[in-house]
């Protein structure tokens, strides 16, 4: 039988983890031709999500706990639970149970079908307005960062063939960003319908802050073109310098009388200053990496794995 590897990364999950873990199980009861584990990896989650974690791991031998020593993000956390899973498939969804684990028969057929990588596709998202926009936002920037095609949705929920996830972790620089690894390693990527779910309980992990950072990531993390669009931006703003300086001079000889312009002067000074604040903090967010990158600084630290013996010895049998 075909193995399926669930991956769930959690956080704040102390209450829903326990309920998408028995769905997982009523599901797989179903599918004959499949045998399944799951490995749940905790983000430093500040409940007893961890607690619950390690309460299911020693009582099902099918489950794999992960404790990272600090918060690392959701694709750290994605990441490190890859290194654990042994499945001919894997598949990734959220904690919170909105991303229903008993419709992932769509997502198997899809990959048995050809495809490399099938994402969920949601006619409507039951999340907040703000992470709807953000997700709009994050859209938009892998089309024009990465190269994503438009039709194409990409989402948590996800299942990937065994060299694609063998290949994704290969990348140990820091900040991860896994639809990036995706996109980068098959273009045989399709989209199945499910639904999404209204969240139970509790509030979404992702901020501002954290949204910010996802964005920046994908911004820097496996594409030059923000620097080139840096540099355009910096040849459009000298060449209307250099029109308005011509502007200047000619008007200047038409109407001798005519003032300088202090406050235009003022103004065009302040937004060069900006452009090339902004384009010099693009450049430094590169340089940084890079040299995070070269020092080494992992993508995650794990802490204490439970459930992971008792999986090998069944591998081994």
């Amino acid at each position: 039988m075909k193995l399926i590897s669930f991956c769930i990364p959690c956080y704040r999950s102390a209450l829903t983890v326990t309920s998408v873990v028995d769905e997982i199980r009523e599901t797989m009861a179903n599918m004959k031709d499949y045998d399944y584990e799951i490995v749940l990896v905790n983000d430093a989650s500040p409940d007893d999500t961890f607690d619950v974690i390690r309460n299911l791991a020693e009582n099902d031998e099918r489950i794999t706990g992960v404790n990272l020593a600090r918060n690392f993000g959701q694709h750290a956390a994605l990441m490190a639970g890859y290194e654990l899973t042994k499945g001919d498939i894997v598949v990734s969804l959220d904690d919170d149970g909105q991303t229903p684990a008993n419709q992932v028969g769509r997502l198997i057929e899809a990959i048995e079908a050809g495809s490399d990588v099938v994402y969920a596709r949601y006619d409507h998202k039951m999340h907040s307005g703000f992470r709807n926009l953000g997700s709009r936002l994050n859209d938009k920037m892998t089309c024009i960062m990465l190269g994503k095609p438009k039709e194409l949705y990409l989402s948590s929920y996800y299942a990937a063939r065994r060299y694609v996830i063998d290949e994704m972790i290969k990348y140990k620089n820091s900040y991860p960003y896994v639809m990036g690894l995706v996109l980068r390693t098959t273009n045989k990527i399709t989209n199945v319908d499910v639904d999404h779910r209204q969240r139970e309980t509790g509030t979404s992990g992702y901020t501002f802050s954290k949204l910010l950072g996802l964005w920046m990531n994908g911004f820097t993390a496996f594409s030059v073109k923000p620097l080139r669009i840096s540099m355009l931006t910096g040849i459009i703003c000298a060449l209307l310098g250099v029109a308005y300086m011509i502007y200047t001079i000619v008007r200047k000889f038409m109407n001798s009388g005519a003032p300088m312009g202090f406050p235009t002067l003022i103004c065009v000074t302040l937004f060069m200053g900006g452009m090339l604040m902004i384009m010099l903090g693009l450049v430094g967010e590169y340089v940084g990496r890079t040299y995070m990158s070269v020092n080494e600084t992992p993508q995650y630290v794990v802490r204490e794995v439970v459930g992971l013996e008792t999986a090998d010895n069944r591998e081994e049998a």
